[in-house]
């Protein structure tokens, strides 16, 4: 146990800091403080010493300089139990500081008011502070460095236990998550600076954000993610696994879990699909994955309807699947899913009514979320890693290309625009058959797009006469093409762009099958 005498305080976060800082003053402790801080101490009647009557120097350069003296660092980074050290800072009269509680200027909260300078970005870069947290930080064995309001309960709760002393172990836990705090605040801002022009913009300038998704592949990735949740295991359960948060409290990283069991990683996964695939849609819609992959998705007036229809699609397949929805969960839809056996639901709210139907399947997952701002999508592979932007590639009515005799007609381009949608969420290779807003068959991830043409007609529960297909890539050769319109498709949706797409188009028109390309491909590996 090391004893608190004397506590240095610089916060731009002053909510609790009154009441912490009178904890440690009740013990004994004298208070020293800048600017702000300081002025809100002494406001609640608090004794503060100035850091600049410790340093002997005044505060300048608009605040620029007020911890960076040796009697600040000095007294933090000095070693007690060291001889030298204790003879050193006694020739120099500087006094130790026994506790650190520093948090930084909001860099990134600046960097996103609308509007704001550059230059304000700027001077919003903390230095200072981070330079007294990594000292307190490094000299843990003598000094506590407090950089969360969240360690202020904790904190009072030892302190008082034992009249004014920390332990080791809380040291060397405040120190961890300092070193942490002052990585992820570095990282920030390289990320930030690196998103902005080559020449930096006059200071009086808006700062112009890149919009989202059209941010430049950074020079170097770096990455700063909070341990959420442990999880028991990963896919199976020889593999460790913990979700990992980049703090926005969106998407599934920051989701709200309302019941049920602990989620396990591939549930994780999972409403990670459906939650995405739902999203596709302005309308209604609900997506039942299994394996990553949908097993029914569809759309239609009301959340109940899309469900009914969803999983129509399949029904077997739908047994221990999770489910992704658009809209409030409502106590009708939660009627019919309270039937089935599902692992988890996922959706942006669930009304009461909702909440108390499902709350009789006690092991059911029900997890809220927030949508999340689309972020590039990463892979690791041994020895590295892949960083690509999401597909959020969509295509219109009007930049259908027609290449057959027969144009498809009214209803069958939007059904090829929803079997569009649902199929750039299938593994590659990949087919999907569709009628009004529901699919009816999914061919997933085969290495044959035959294969996939194949599997998904032979999956299909409901009739397939009269539907539409869509192809995540192009058909190669007019063989896939062929099944298609043999299992009861009338119009097809694919990319284009293979050397045989002439044979493939005079196959669709010997077939009187219309087909459109839209130039874009969805594989999804």
């Amino acid at each position: 146990m090391k004893p608190i005498r004397r506590v240095l305080l610089s916060v731009t976060d002053k909510s609790g800091i009154v009441e912490f800082a009178r904890v440690v003053a009740k013990h004994g402790a004298e208070l020293v403080s800048t600017g702000g801080t300081a002025r809100t101490l002494r406001e609640a009647g608090l004794t503060v010493l100035d850091i600049s009557e410790l340093t002997g120097f005044p505060e300048m350069l608009d605040g620029r300089v007020k911890t960076l003296h040796p009697k600040v660092h000095g007294g933090i980074l000095h070693v007690r139990s060291n001889a030298e050290h204790q003879k050193a800072v006694a020739e120099h009269d500087i006094q130790p500081i026994d506790m650190v509680v520093v948090n930084l200027y909001a860099f990134e909260a600046t960097l996103h008011k609308p509007g704001v300078h550059f230059a304000e970005v700027i001077e919003n870069i903390d230095i200072g502070g981070p330079s007294m947290v990594r000292s307190a930080a490094k000299n843990f064995e003598d000094v506590a460095v407090v950089t969360s309001t969240a360690d202020y309960a904790g904190l009072t709760e030892e302190l008082q236990a034992n009249q004014g002393k920390l332990s080791r172990a809380t040291r060397w836990r405040l120190a961890q998550k300092a070193f942490a705090l002052t990585a992820a605040y570095d990282l920030a801002i390289a990320n930030a600076l690196e998103t902005l022009p080559a020449d930096p913009p006059p200071a009086t300038s808006p700062v112009a954000l890149p919009k989202a998704g059209e941010e430049p592949l950074p020079a170097t990735l770096r990455l700063a993610y909070t341990q959420a949740m442990p999880l028991r295991y990963g896919e199976n359960p020889h593999q460790r696994a913990a979700l990992y948060s980049n703090g926005s409290g969106t998407g599934i990283a920051g989701l709200r879990q309302l019941q049920g069991k602990e989620l396990s990683y591939n549930n994780l996964v999972d409403l990670d699909a459906c939650w995405e695939l739902a999203q596709e849609f302005d309308e209604p819609a609900v997506a039942i994955i299994k394996h990553t992959n949908p097993c029914g998705a569809a759309t239609a007036a009301t959340i109940v309807e899309a469900y009914e229809k969803a999983l129509a699609c399949d029904p077997v397949s739908a047994f221990g699947a999770v489910i992704g929805i658009n809209r409030e969960v409502d106590g009708d839809v939660a009627a019919e899913i309270v039937k089935l056996f599902v692992e988890a639901i996922v959706a942006p709210a669930f009304s009461s009514k909702a909440k108390e139907i499902l709350s009789a399947k006690k092991n059911l997952r029900l997890v809220e979320v927030k949508p999340a701002a689309t972020a590039p999508a990463m892979k690791s592979i041994s020895g590295g890693m892949l960083l690509q932007d999401a597909d959020r590639g969509h295509v219109q009515p009007d930049e259908l290309k027609v290449v057959t005799k027969r144009a498809p007609t009214t209803e069958e381009i939007a059904a090829l625009l929803f079997a569009w949608r649902v199929c750039k969420h299938v593994k590659s290779n990949a087919i999907v058959y569709a009628r009004n807003g529901q699919t009816l068959g999914i061919g997933a991830g085969q290495m044959s797009r035959v294969d996939a043409a194949k599997f998904g007609a032979m999956k299909a529960v409901l009739p397939l006469n009269g539907c539409v297909a869509a192809s995540d890539a192009f058909f190669p050769f007019p063989d896939g093409l062929e099944v298609v319109v043999g299992a009861g498709a009338t119009a097809v949706i694919q990319p284009g762009g293979s050397v045989r797409d002439a044979e493939v188009i005079a196959a669709a028109d010997r077939l009187n099958t219309a087909m459109v390309f839209t130039g874009m491909r969805h594989f999804r590996h």
